[in-house]
């Protein structure tokens, strides 16, 4: 588990750095939307603001989870036909909703500087902004490695099947030698107890120590639950409408563990989301013009 110091982030004015984190996993099937959205609305309920991005670029379904209907998309974006606030919907909690499109075979085709485009259209958000979750598709696509290096920090789902394990391992593998992260988060969902979601960190772990140069940080994992289950065929987040339910207690002790890390200074090199906040940061009050 992260041990680092308590140091909350600071409330956004819009030149302090964002914490954009990307959630994602080796394979699909292990719940790894749910967990970016109910991570997303716990994060949104202890008063941040939070702002959630489908980067499943053609085959949205946060809209869906959610029983959301927006009117346009990121393939607007993309288009040039409209900006990133003009797309964006309200959710649960005060969250706000970044939607993909969902069967546009085009936006599963961007070419890097298309998605290198998309992530510099971030810093022209205006809202207020201290959390950006970025729901990433699974796997090891252009998509996932443009989005997962452009956050500062990672969230790799994982549940207790050997191909869930195995393309995890795969996915740090090529992030960790190919891109240079260092630093993964992991999270064990859809398990039977607490002790289950260790046992999984430590498979996992143990072949990380042994193969590649990297930190893991065990950060909790969420059970099995069957009001989950009834959540997502309400097309609603458990943490929002069952907030006593096992899973939804689980959420809100992942976002107080998120609320914990330290705050991310500066640009580590690759192309980031809100990289000019990042770029304010390191510089002294009188260059940015904050108190």
């Amino acid at each position: 588990m992260h041990n680092d110091t308590d140091r909350a982030p600071a409330p956004q004015d819009g030149s302090r750095p964002v914490r954009v984190i990307a959630v994602t996993s080796g394979k699909g099937g292990v719940g790894k939307t749910n967990v970016s959205v109910n991570m997303a609305i716990a994060l949104a309920d202890m008063g941040r603001q939070v702002t959630l991005l489908d980067a499943d670029l053609g085959l949205a379904n946060i809209d869906v989870v959610l029983g959301l209907q927006p009117r346009r998309n990121l393939s607007h974006v993309v288009n040039g036909e409209c900006g990133l606030d003009e797309i964006m919907v309200d959710g649960p909690r005060g969250l706000h909703v970044i939607p993909a499109a969902s069967g546009v075979s085009q936006m599963g085709r961007l070419s890097r500087a298309e998605h290198a485009g998309l992530i510099r259209a971030f810093s022209q958000l205006s809202l207020p902004l201290d959390v950006l979750v970025v729901d990433t598709p699974a796997g090891i696509s252009e998509d996932v490695i443009s989005f997962t290096t452009a956050a500062q920090e990672l969230v790799v789902v994982v549940c207790d099947e050997p191909a869930s394990m195995t393309d995890a391992y795969a996915l740090i593998k090529v992030l960790s030698r190919e891109h240079g992260i260092g630093r993964f988060h992991v999270l064990a969902n859809r398990v039977r107890d607490e002790a289950e979601g260790r046992t999984l960190f430590r498979k996992i772990a143990a072949v990380c120590d042994r193969f590649l140069d990297v930190t893991l940080h065990y950060i909790g994992s969420v059970p099995e639950d069957p009001q989950l289950r009834l959540a997502v065929q309400r097309q609603s987040a458990v943490v929002d409408i069952y907030p006593g339910s096992p899973a939804g207690k689980a959420f809100k002790q992942l976002a107080a563990r998120i609320e914990n890390w330290p705050a991310q200074r500066g640009p580590r090199g690759h192309l980031e989301f809100f990289v000019e906040r990042l770029l304010n940061a390191q510089l002294p009050p009188a260059m940015t013009g904050s108190d």
